[in-house]
């Protein structure tokens, strides 16, 4: 590349972030999904790669004719579907550099920098959430904490630890015994409500999970789980794992800790904590009831990329002892190795890829750009967004609050059969301003409204709330019998 190309891409790169700075503040006149029909693109688009560069103009002018009108607006204030995808400029500039630096972070000589600015911001995101020192690397024990892709790694990643630790102490007491044996018998604990992920690290750990029932509040309980152990033990399996979940995506219900805790501790059994969204909250004070227990946990995780303002991906992870991760992940050829070994984490033993980013920059200069009092003023402020729209809906008494609202999400229904709910659902999304998405507990269905954007403010929960009304009185009027 010449220096004029160098510079005109320079250029390109500006432009690119005038347009994204413009397509965020002016993101509430988009509509949040789109209406396209699958293989729209193949449409717009010529069946092969060109063979000559093409006109950076005419690129751009294909983000407006070809991407954006299949893309679903995660950071519009319309925006009420599954939980907050995080979003901020300190993280998009952040994510720009990190590319630009385009390290492969494996070890700690590939990019001592990649791997030490993660330890360190590690450990400042751990002293704001206060979890046990023996999670932090700066306590001098084991512990120490992780960036993940996702919540959904993280468990697959402690499921494979705790498989590893199970194997090893059943060696001890049984010498005989082959792994194939001892794996047939590993059985882990998880509730019904937990995220299906769960289940799915169970089908890529090869071992077997179990779903276990919730009291009235959708929570695990630790009778439920020690029944459990004590059931499987008596049938000559061996315990081994449980996820408890703090704010599951169906409702964000809670499990109790202080209950399961001990359940695990005594039985040996692995706890991961997964509090992808709800983690995020325990940056303020008011809020740490709800991790009570967690100091009898093994591994805990939450999305700061969900809840947190840092862009995807970043997920949190803390183990109080990632050399079972180490162990159980240790292939270690000779390129690979270097002379600091030992002596600084190297992260490809604690995760499943061996290649990671630089994505410890995105929160580290989130941290600092924002500061915990900002973020955790912006906690509370989607806190009180949702209980400002739970009042709404208590004030109007065709409708009903399915759950307490406790974090930034209002489960609400039409009072009635469920089909009626089933009905105003698909009258909004044919509407099309806003976008929820359903769920059901315990055979109850009902709609879920979560605050997802950095931009919202109250007057976006009343034209939420204004739409919804709308399209219940049309429902309820009997219109949606046409099949409009």
């Amino acid at each position: 590349m010449d220096e004029m190309e160098a510079n005109q891409f320079r250029e390109f790169g500006k432009e690119m972030i005038d347009y994204v700075a413009d397509y965020l503040e002016n993101i509430r006149e988009r509509p949040v999904v789109p209406t396209v029909e699958p293989g729209y693109l193949r449409q717009l688009i010529p069946s092969e790669a060109p063979n000559e560069p093409e006109k950076w103009q005419d690129v751009m002018a294909d983000i407006e004719r070809v991407i954006m009108p299949g893309i679903t607006h995660w950071h519009s204030p319309k925006f009420h579907a599954y939980f907050a995808a995080a979003n901020s400029y300190p993280a998009i500039v952040a994510d720009i550099l990190s590319g630009g630096i385009a390290c492969v972070g494996f070890s700690w000589i590939a990019s001592p920098a990649c791997t030490e600015l993660e330890v360190v911001t590690m450990d400042w995101l751990g002293k704001m959430l206060d979890l046990p020192k023996e999670f932090l690397a700066c306590s001098g024990g084991k512990g120490g904490g992780i960036i993940q892709g996702t919540a959904s790694e993280a468990t697959l990643v402690a499921l494979l630890g705790a498989k590893a630790r199970a194997i090893h102490f059943a060696k001890k007491e049984h010498p005989d015994w082959k792994d194939s044996d001892i794996i047939s018998k590993l059985i882990g604990y998880t509730s019904c409500q937990s995220h299906s992920s769960v289940e799915r690290a169970g089908l890529l750990g090869g071992v077997k999970l179990r779903s276990l029932d919730t009291d009235n509040e959708s929570r695990l309980r630790g009778d439920t789980l020690e029944k459990a152990i004590e059931k499987d033990r008596e049938a000559g399996l061996i315990p081994f794992y449980a996820v408890a979940t703090l704010g599951t995506t169906a409702s964000c219900s809670f499990d109790n800790l202080e209950e399961i805790g001990p359940v695990c501790n005594k039985n040996n059994v692995w706890l991961h904590i997964d509090a992808a969204y709800a983690g995020a909250a325990f940056v303020c004070p008011e809020y740490r009831y709800l991790m009570k227990g967690i100091e009898r946990a093994d591994s805990f995780d939450f999305n700061p990329h969900k809840w947190m303002l840092v862009n995807f991906d970043c997920s949190a992870m803390w183990l109080k002892d990632p050399s079972w991760l180490v162990n159980a992940f240790n292939v270690d050829p000779l390129y690979l190795k270097h002379d600091q070994q030992g002596n600084a984490p190297d992260y490809r033993h604690w995760q499943i890829p061996l290649g990671r980013r630089f994505r410890s920059l995105k929160l580290w200069f989130v941290l600092r750009l924002y500061g915990v009092e900002k973020i955790q003023e912006y906690i509370r402020k989607h806190i009180g967004l949702a209980h400002y729209f739970e009042s709404l809906v208590k004030a109007d008494d065709r409708f009903e609050v399915t759950q307490e609202v406790v974090m930034g999400l209002v489960c609400f229904r039409l009072k009635g059969s469920n089909d009626i709910s089933k009905y105003l659902l698909k009258r909004l999304n044919k509407r099309g301003l806003i976008h929820l998405v359903p769920s059901e507990v315990r055979g109850t269905y009902f709609l879920r409204m979560a605050v997802c954007s950095r931009l919202t403010e109250k007057e976006d929960m009343d034209v939420t709330w204004k739409e919804i009304t709308e399209a219940a009185e049309e429902v309820l009027a009997g219109k949606y019998m046409n099949g409009n």
